[in-house]
């Protein structure tokens, strides 16, 4: 019952925090001096023309006005204005179904998926769009968790074994240096060494994304196109869990269980492995859990280096032509990753460590 408790109090701040990004990011770019319905037909467009961009899009409304719109559109149970259920309705029937659950005076409640709208520039859902790209995206993230947990933990033990040792110094030196560099900047020295100046010995491609459509119209996967990025990215979380590992190991080989196991006649690796790794790993199996929203919002700078086509450079490309329901339903979606992903954490590492509760 804790439990419920503490995940449904965990939603609910999670939810002000999702409000409080989309009042932020709507008062933002309403103080820009930008016209997104010029922007979306070009400078050259006639006065009638952006006026039918900007009644389509409701960008002729205050921005509160749009602002709460948005709210409804985004909420599963929704006031949709309509005079009858044939009237027309800002919640097309064609892009939004839903269900009419009864009428409140000029208008209906009703339930529905929730709408992020359209793009400016294209006049597709936000949903789809996002929805062709995450993926990409998402294979990243997860192949740079796992490429980081691996490496991280194999060094991270290596170096705690070897405490003081030059091999342990020069994890450490490494660990940091690698802490220190922006996931841009490791791609873009990743992609200058293994994809142009060794291209022909590591047949990489400095730009690439990992599906392409082939001459039959199919969908391909390239993998090869995931190695630079997944590297670039997976840099500063290798460093972390390094010294995160090294850390925790030097810890629990000092308490006394692990002195009982060596009097017990215990081998060196069996107390190592079996006794000192296996309760090391709670921090570090909680830290790694919480890395996956955070390399997703960092593989927005390196689908950027890469031209990898995935959510991050559909964000930006979004964002520099002022596409303003693509950016805000990417941001909404990444902080709702966020949210889910803090909560799991939350509830592994009480699973984990019994120590450890979760409270309401």
């Amino acid at each position: 019952m804790e439990l419920i408790k503490f995940i449904i109090k965990r939603l609910l701040n999670g939810l002000l925090v999702m409000v409080g990004v989309i009042v932020v990011i709507f008062i933002l770019f309403n103080i820009l001096p930008v016209n997104s319905a010029r922007m979306t037909l070009g400078q050259r467009a006639d006065t009638a023309s952006v006026a039918a961009i900007e009644k389509e899009f409701r960008l002729n409304l205050p921005w509160y006005e749009r602002m709460s719109l948005y709210f409804n559109d985004l909420s599963p149970i929704s006031l949709n204005r309509l005079g009858n259920s044939d009237a027309p309705s800002y919640l097309n029937p064609d892009e939004v179904k839903f269900v009419k659950l009864f009428t409140i005076g000029q208008a209906s409640l009703v339930a529905k998926m929730p709408f992020l709208g359209k793009s400016f520039q294209t006049r597709r859902k936000v949903s789809e769009i996002l929805g062709e790209k995450v993926y990409p995206t998402f294979v990243l993230a997860i192949s740079a968790m796992i490429l980081a947990s691996i490496v991280g933990i194999v060094l991270g033990v290596f170096a705690a074994i070897k405490q003081y040792s030059f091999w342990d110094n020069g994890i450490l030196v490494m660990s940091t240096f690698g802490i220190s560099q922006p996931s841009y900047f490791s791609g873009i020295i990743l992609a200058m060494i293994f994809g142009y100046y060794l291209s022909d010995w590591t047949h990489l491609n400095v730009r690439g994304s990992l599906t392409d459509i082939d001459y039959n119209g199919n969908v391909i996967t390239i993998w090869k196109n995931l190695w630079l990025p997944m590297l670039a990215l997976g840099v500063r979380p290798v460093a972390i869990i390094t010294q995160l590992t090294r850390s925790s190991m030097l810890d629990v080989m000092s308490q006394d269980f692990i002195r009982t196991a060596k009097a017990k006649g215990l081998g060196y690796y069996s107390v190592v492995f079996k006794h000192g790794l296996r309760n090391a790993l709670n921090p570090v199996v909680t830290s790694i859990s919480g890395w996956l929203a955070a390399l997703l919002t960092g593989a927005f700078f390196i689908e950027k280096v890469f031209d990898y086509k995935g959510l991050g450079l559909q964000t930006i490309d979004s964002l520099l032509s002022f596409d303003f329901p693509v950016v805000m339903g990417s941001v909404l979606l990444v902080a709702f990753i966020f949210v889910v992903m803090n909560i799991f954490t939350d509830i592994l590492y009480s699973v984990l460590d019994p120590r450890v509760t979760v409270k309401a």
